[in-house]
């Protein structure tokens, strides 16, 4: 499977919760309310009708409040939760027909989760932690010990094989489930909230840790957030969930530039907008440099360039490829870098 394609598939997926679930599918249509829908039928809407991609080797965020089904999402990609009724595709097989047996597989070899608690075993060591997927498969423990050291080396715990949860930190907790998540060698990873527990310093840096181990591994991570500058900064793939339906999904910039519901643009309304937009979302095309003053990279943020060109306003600069910085593929005057950063007037329904 190469890169983009697309890993899991999630079609016409409905979660309702009560003693006949069936018999009140057929009352349950987008943007309903869910307070109403208990009081009248006395089941919980949950999921309403998810249809969502999730590319091989990409950052699918799913944002919104409590209550509004992102954690019960995650839960039914491997099952760990059923359906009311629809389908989860993973490489083309339906998750929902697996039998028992295949579930256990499914789980154990393919996808790996990340708690927002940490969910170690208080005691183990950090190695024997972070060596719990190879070691419930049945796999040599000294070769999966060499690989959960490689990976606490990664994720800065090197020396800290032989401690107990106990005596680390929060953010050397969940560096420890960031360590076991990888030295399982799942394809996708789930995190739920992974990071919502950490103090802000620290979950900065467990952002920074976790894209810097992305542009490495190219996962396929379904990461769970109630928070917009969190889902900004690592989605490639956004999807805003309010009520348990989908509000808008797609590329994060294209959100935050066009807004599809007045939903959005309330959550979107006090969001720094030249921290988040980068220069590649409002670029027009182009091939040369001819007239620009100067490069900068497409993945640079709009503050970036301010910062850089101290406040100038006016100039056209050209966009290099973020992965190719020799190719040229757009250009952005100056003016149009200050106009992207007046948020959009309300304007839907």
């Amino acid at each position: 499977m190469a890169l983009g394609d697309v890993k899991i598939s999630v079609q016409n997926l409905f979660k309702i919760y009560g003693p006949n679930p069936q018999a009140v599918q057929d009352q349950v249509f987008d943007g309903i309310d869910k307070t109403a829908f208990m009081q009248e039928t006395g089941h919980v809407l949950a999921l309403n009708n998810i249809n969502v991609d999730m590319r091989e080797g990409q950052i699918t965020v799913v944002m919104g409040l409590s209550g509004s089904g992102k954690s019960t999402l995650i839960r039914h990609l491997n099952r760990l939760i059923e359906p009311t009724s629809g389908h989860v595709f993973l490489d083309g097989e339906d998750v929902l027909a697996m039998d028992e047996a295949a579930l256990r597989d499914l789980r154990r070899r393919a996808m790996s989760m990340v708690f927002q608690k940490f969910a170690l075993l208080p005691h183990r060591t950090v190695l024997a932690n972070t060596i719990l997927a190879p070691e419930a498969r049945g796999e040599n423990v000294k070769e999966a010990e060499e690989e959960a050291r490689k990976w606490l080396d990664r994720v800065g715990l090197e020396g800290m094989e032989d401690s107990y949860p106990s005596q680390l930190s929060g953010g050397m907790q969940q560096r420890v489930g960031l360590a076991r998540a990888l030295t399982s060698n799942a394809d996708v990873m789930l995190m739920d909230e992974a990071f919502s527990a950490l103090d802000p310093l620290i979950r900065t840096s467990m952002q920074d840790l976790l894209l810097e181990l992305q542009r490495d591994l190219h996962k396929t991570i379904i990461f769970i957030t109630h928070d917009l500058d969190e889902a900004l900064k690592l989605a490639d793939h956004l999807v805003v969930l309010k009520d348990g339906y989908i509000v808008q999904q797609g590329d994060p910039q294209e959100i935050l530039l066009r807004p599809a519901a007045r939903y959005i643009e309330e959550f979107i309304q006090d969001i720094n907008r030249a921290r988040v937009l980068k220069v590649k979302s409002i670029m027009a095309p182009a091939k040369s440099k001819r007239g620009c003053i100067d490069v900068v990279s497409g993945h640079e943020t709009l503050e970036a360039v301010i910062n850089a060109h101290q406040g100038r306003v006016d100039g056209v600069f050209a966009v290099s490829d973020p992965d190719d910085p020799a190719k040229i593929i757009g250009k952005v005057k100056m003016e149009d870098i200050y106009r992207a950063l007046v948020r959009p007037q309300m304007q839907h329904d």
